[in-house]
């Protein structure tokens, strides 16, 4: 069964003064509506900042603005079962493709 998830370090860093300051320039850059519904081509009011990859996956990512978008509750839910008792949303790995500039001569 799933219960409430124990609270730790990470939760932490949602009571600090950077991410009460980061959280509201987020909001504004994204016109306080969730991207996620934005990109279905759905206009909705969000006002949760969620990161794309979770902190607990990447935590040198939190701060990093192209890391946390605008989400409404309905997708953040979406995005996290675990948090009304359903099971972890597994995440499908994703291949990184690096590109390399080279010298002309």
């Amino acid at each position: 069964m799933y219960g409430p998830r124990k609270r730790d370090d990470i939760d932490k860093l949602y009571k600090t003064q950077r991410w009460k300051k980061l959280r509201p320039v987020i909001i504004a850059r994204d016109f306080g509506l969730c991207q996620e519904c934005k990109r279905r081509g759905i206009t909705t009011r969000g006002n949760i900042v969620h990161h794309i990859v979770e902190a607990r996956e990447d935590l040198t990512l939190f701060w990093n603005e192209d890391n946390l978008e605008v989400s409404c509750d309905s997708c953040h839910n979406k995005d996290h079962p675990e948090r009304s008792g359903g099971k972890k949303k597994t995440k499908p790995k994703s291949s990184v493709v690096k590109f390399y500039a080279v010298k002309e001569r």
